[in-house]
């Protein structure tokens, strides 16, 4: 029998740390199938984004509905999209693939870097979250989209009342840019987990956000329920930063095998 499909619809980051490289890496360490629809690619490295190439955003909805009309989905993970129209035809397209859709609102490189136009952030707002299953924003992509400033964990409500607001059924609130342990909130607007972690000592973070987003989409396509997905992404993803290395010049990558290594 095939393993479940997952289908990663990205950009490309040429560094191999994040992006549809990072997803793809992840869907493999869990067990599933990976696919791509390619949004954009980027020159990409440890230092940061020197440069970003949109797709056409029928090339994009070429490429989702080649792998959905006959390989199918049991689940889908959003990263970087860009563009107005390309969001627009990717949550037109995920709504008519009637799978879990795991919605990774990228604003921002590590680097801070800019991946989302200004201009898309409405079209974000308005059609692709009501098509999420879970939206995992950090606490800048939770000010980018709904304008609350998260200082501290007491904050994690509130930003998660308002991202539930714009339409998502579960939202994961990412407080790994706070300081103290690494806390995140998942709510669904009656049921709330914290999910907490020490923080690591590793500055070697590149792709920790594609690559929670890809394991939390593997644990759906694998029958898991949200709760239970998203604390199984948040160990592996502890594990992967844990074993975070030094590549370049830069911010090095986490690491996908972390498993198979140690």
């Amino acid at each position: 029998m095939a393993p479940p499909r997952v289908l990663s619809v990205a950009g490309s980051d040429s560094g191999g740390g994040a992006g549809i490289q990072a997803d793809l890496k992840t869907m493999l360490a869990l067990g599933v199938h990976g696919m791509s629809a390619l949004a954009a690619v980027t020159a990409q490295n440890s230092l940061g984004v020197q440069g970003v190439w949109e797709l056409p955003a029928e090339a994009v909805r070429a490429q989702i509905r080649s792998v959905v009309d006959d390989i199918g989905v049991d689940a889908v993970k959003t990263g970087m999209l860009s563009s107005p129209e390309i969001v627009s035809v990717v949550a037109a397209e995920l709504a008519r693939a009637g799978a879990p859709v795991v919605v990774d609102p990228v604003g921002v490189s590590k680097h801070g870097d800019p991946l989302l136009a200004p201009a898309a952030v409405e079209t974000v707002r308005r059609e692709l979250l009501p098509v999420a299953t879970v939206a995992t924003p950090n606490t800048d992509e939770v000010r980018l989209l709904t304008g609350v400033e998260v200082h501290g964990v007491e904050d994690l409500p509130a930003a998660a009342a308002a991202m539930l607001a714009l339409g998502p059924t579960w939202v994961l609130i990412k407080g790994g840019h706070l300081r103290g342990d690494a806390v995140d909130l998942l709510t669904d607007g009656s049921t709330e987990v914290e999910l907490r972690a020490p923080r690591q000592d590793n500055a070697h973070t590149h792709g920790t956000g594609c690559t929670l987003a890809a394991a939390i989409a593997s644990g759906l396509a694998s029958g898991l329920d949200v709760p239970a997905a998203v604390r199984a992404a948040k160990e592996y993803v502890t594990g992967a930063l844990v074993a975070g290395f030094a590549l370049g010049g830069g911010i090095g990558p986490v690491d996908h095998g972390w498993r198979w290594r140690r």
